[in-house]
């Protein structure tokens, strides 16, 4: 937060797989209201595209666990709440809802920035609470690195 703070930035994220998670380690941090303005969590592809502006033709082509689909969540949730950054997490938590290119444990993670966007492909191994929390460390991670760069 206190990166956040120096630079003059604020960040609103879009949550799929980690749902609320990330939001709440986020504003945990004392402080962190002058710089996290808030969230969604975005379970579902009709909130993904109404909400955040992901376009049909990224769910239909690559599905809402991809890294286009990420990327555009990230880019979505900035422009949604006029942050200087948009942090996104999509995956496949488990046990459930894995497809035969889509396993359990796969995650994107996307922070966007005016200038650019990152995203992360990750492959966890842990059961549902461990890839969450998994997600949301990349996503804090993913975050502190953009910071630095700045």
């Amino acid at each position: 937060m206190r990166a956040l703070a120096a630079h003059k930035l604020t960040v609103a994220v879009a949550e799929g797989d980690t749902g609320g998670l990330l939001l709440e380690r986020l504003t945990a941090s004392p402080g962190s209201s002058a710089v996290v303005i808030g969230g969604v969590v975005a379970y579902a592809d009709s909130l993904k595209q109404s909400l955040l502006c992901v376009p049909d033709a990224v769910l239909r082509e690559h599905g809402s666990v991809s890294a286009q689909a990420a990327e555009a969540m990230a880019v979505g949730m900035r422009l949604l709440a006029h942050t200087s950054l948009g942090v996104a997490t999509t995956g496949i938590a488990g046990p459930g809802g894995a497809t035969e290119t889509k396993p359990v444990g796969l995650a994107y993670v996307a922070v966007a920035s005016a200038e650019r966007v990152v995203v992360r492909e990750f492959h966890w191994q842990g059961g549902r609470a461990a890839n969450r929390a998994a997600s949301v460390g990349a996503a804090a991670d993913l975050l502190r690195e953009l910071l630095l760069e700045m």
